[in-house]
């Protein structure tokens, strides 16, 4: 097995896998099935893990590796939080869960809404939690997340704001469909590559919104591919554009298959495949 290929995440000066674990997967599984994901990243040479404090037990379940296996990753979470102290007390809420005494990355989670942005950003909000929590060297980076088709423009305005060193948000073939979110996300790549940005990417085997009765066979808020040559298209997609970082999904059955996919990885499919993919399975975009 060879090691998934790495790339700068950003101006860090951090190499990163460019497959990270999206380790909301771990939010309602046992310890033993968090370590055997341990494992796993460990096998493909994952060496970036992206949590959030609101993601269940994800912190708690990462805590117990931190000992052994601190150095190895590079470690980032999230706060929800947008007001100065609620931020303040998560983010050294979320070191206590994961057992260490800094990480690497603190972002302000899925800060998108109108209100809560200038709340975040204002006098007495998120951000100040987070650069007072880099001057204390409680963290050393920071970054912004966000979902929706208006994510990609809210992080042009958050990055006109203030110098954040990351970004993530949702990349996939039906939602660059929408002409509207992909020249919003062109733009926004164009910035962060100017401003040396790292730019994270979530939702590449959305398939579809759940269809309304249907049993949700994975923890995924969204209908995935769960075929191995499916998968291998979707992540390849992604991953064929240099630049970027695929974080994996939010459900720990589909782990295996995505690294496979990206340790496999060689080539970009074309939109002939991706079309046929979609037509194929009735694609339909997660956020419109």
């Amino acid at each position: 097995m060879s090691p998934i290929p790495l790339a700068p995440f950003g101006r860090t000066g951090h190499l990163s896998t460019r497959t990270i674990f999206g380790a909301a997967a771990l939010g309602r599984v046992s310890q033993d099935v968090a370590d055997e994901a341990c494992t796993l990243l460990l096998a493909y040479g994952i060496n970036h893990i992206d949590t959030a404090a609101s993601y269940g037990d994800a912190e708690l379940r990462i805590g117990p590796w931190m000992a052994e296996h601190r150095r190895h990753f590079f470690l980032a979470t999230k706060t929800g939080e947008r007001t100065y102290q609620a931020a303040h007390d998560e983010i050294r809420r979320s070191l206590e869960r994961m057992r260490v005494d800094n990480v690497d990355l603190i972002q302000l989670h899925n800060l998108v809404d109108e209100d809560e942005w200038e709340t975040a950003m204002g006098d007495d909000g998120a951000l100040k939690a987070a650069i007072e929590a880099r001057d204390e060297g409680l963290v050393r980076f920071i970054g912004v997340t966000g979902h929706g088709v208006e994510v990609a423009a809210m992080h042009q305005r958050s990055l006109e704001h203030f110098d954040f060193d990351s970004v993530l948000l949702p990349y996939n073939y039906v939602m660059m469909q929408n002409p509207k979110y992909a020249e919003d996300f062109e733009t926004l790549v164009a910035m962060c590559k100017e401003r040396d940005v790292a730019v994270q990417t979530i939702k590449s085997l959305t398939k579809r919104p759940w269809p309304e009765g249907q049993e949700h066979f994975t923890s995924t808020w969204y209908e995935p591919f769960t075929e191995q040559e499916d998968i291998d298209l979707a992540v390849s997609w992604v991953l064929g554009r240099q630049g970027v970082f695929l974080n994996t999904s939010s459900d720990v059955g589909l782990l295996p298959k995505i690294l496979d996919a990206a340790n496999r990885f060689e080539r970009r499919p074309g939109d002939e495949e991706m079309q046929a993919l979609m037509e194929r399975h009735e694609a339909a975009p997660l956020f419109v």
